[in-house]
Protein backbone atom coordinates (compact mmCIF):
# COMPACT_ATOMS: atom_id res chain seq x y z
CA UNK A 1 0.00 0.00 0.00
CA UNK A 2 1.23 3.47 -0.21
CA UNK A 3 1.88 6.09 1.70
CA UNK A 4 -0.38 8.13 0.09
CA UNK A 5 -3.30 5.31 0.12
CA UNK A 6 -2.05 4.76 3.99
CA UNK A 7 -2.42 8.35 4.86
CA UNK A 8 -6.07 8.52 4.23
CA UNK A 9 -6.82 4.88 5.46
CA UNK A 10 -5.73 6.89 8.93
CA UNK A 11 -8.23 9.61 8.24
CA UNK A 12 -10.92 7.41 7.35
CA UNK A 13 -9.86 5.50 10.72
CA UNK A 14 -10.04 8.94 12.59
CA UNK A 15 -13.39 10.46 11.42
CA UNK A 16 -15.25 7.15 11.23
CA UNK A 17 -14.19 7.01 15.15
CA UNK A 18 -15.15 11.12 15.45
CA UNK A 19 -18.48 10.02 13.28
CA UNK A 20 -19.53 6.64 15.20
CA UNK A 21 -19.61 5.16 12.13
CA UNK A 22 -18.43 2.00 10.31
CA UNK A 23 -17.71 1.79 6.59
CA UNK A 24 -17.55 -2.07 5.64
CA UNK A 25 -14.53 -1.53 2.93
CA UNK A 26 -12.71 1.69 2.32
CA UNK A 27 -10.95 1.90 -0.75
CA UNK A 28 -8.44 3.87 -2.82
CA UNK A 29 -8.53 4.37 -6.08
CA UNK A 30 -7.96 6.27 -9.32
CA UNK A 31 -11.13 8.58 -9.84
CA UNK A 32 -11.38 10.81 -13.01
CA UNK A 33 -14.81 12.74 -11.83
CA UNK A 34 -15.28 12.46 -8.04
CA UNK A 35 -12.94 12.56 -4.85
CA UNK A 36 -14.83 10.35 -3.07
CA UNK A 37 -18.29 7.97 -2.57
CA UNK A 38 -20.08 5.74 -0.72
CA UNK A 39 -22.22 2.71 -1.52
CA UNK A 40 -25.45 1.97 0.03
CA UNK A 41 -23.25 -1.05 0.72
CA UNK A 42 -21.07 0.58 3.15
CA UNK A 43 -17.69 0.80 0.88
CA UNK A 44 -16.17 4.19 0.89
CA UNK A 45 -14.33 4.98 -2.09
CA UNK A 46 -11.97 7.76 -2.24
CA UNK A 47 -9.75 9.02 -5.21
CA UNK A 48 -6.06 8.74 -4.84
CA UNK A 49 -5.09 12.22 -5.40
CA UNK A 50 -7.07 13.26 -2.38
CA UNK A 51 -4.06 12.95 -1.01
CA UNK A 52 -2.46 15.85 -2.21
CA UNK A 53 -5.15 18.54 -1.69
CA UNK A 54 -4.74 20.62 1.59
CA UNK A 55 -6.00 18.97 4.71
CA UNK A 56 -8.90 20.84 5.41
CA UNK A 57 -10.44 19.42 1.84
CA UNK A 58 -9.38 15.98 2.56
CA UNK A 59 -11.49 15.96 5.99
CA UNK A 60 -14.48 17.11 4.03
CA UNK A 61 -14.55 15.04 1.21
CA UNK A 62 -13.80 11.80 4.49
CA UNK A 63 -16.66 13.22 6.39
CA UNK A 64 -18.98 13.89 3.90
CA UNK A 65 -18.54 10.28 2.55
CA UNK A 66 -18.83 8.68 6.33
CA UNK A 67 -21.81 10.84 7.17
CA UNK A 68 -23.58 9.37 4.17
CA UNK A 69 -23.56 5.88 5.74
CA UNK A 70 -25.58 7.16 8.39
CA UNK A 71 -27.62 9.83 5.82
CA UNK A 72 -28.05 9.15 2.11
CA UNK A 73 -29.09 11.94 1.27
CA UNK A 74 -28.47 15.52 1.47
CA UNK A 75 -30.44 16.52 3.89
CA UNK A 76 -31.14 19.50 6.06
CA UNK A 77 -29.93 16.84 8.68
CA UNK A 78 -26.74 15.79 7.07
CA UNK A 79 -25.75 19.77 6.61
CA UNK A 80 -26.41 20.62 10.17
CA UNK A 81 -23.90 17.53 11.26
CA UNK A 82 -21.30 18.16 8.89
CA UNK A 83 -21.22 21.69 9.75
CA UNK A 84 -20.94 20.82 13.05
CA UNK A 85 -18.04 18.74 12.24
CA UNK A 86 -16.70 20.98 9.42
CA UNK A 87 -18.15 24.48 9.93
CA UNK A 88 -16.38 26.07 7.02
CA UNK A 89 -17.65 23.06 4.56
CA UNK A 90 -19.09 24.88 1.81
CA UNK A 91 -16.37 26.84 1.01
CA UNK A 92 -14.64 23.21 0.67
CA UNK A 93 -17.06 21.78 -1.50
CA UNK A 94 -15.56 22.05 -5.01
CA UNK A 95 -16.68 19.78 -7.77
CA UNK A 96 -13.89 17.88 -9.20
Amino acid sequence: MSKAAADLRDRVTFWSGKLRVSPRIIRIYPMRRKWGSCSSLGTITLAIDLSAREPDFRDFVIAHELLHLRYPHHSRLFKAILTMHIPKWRALDLTR
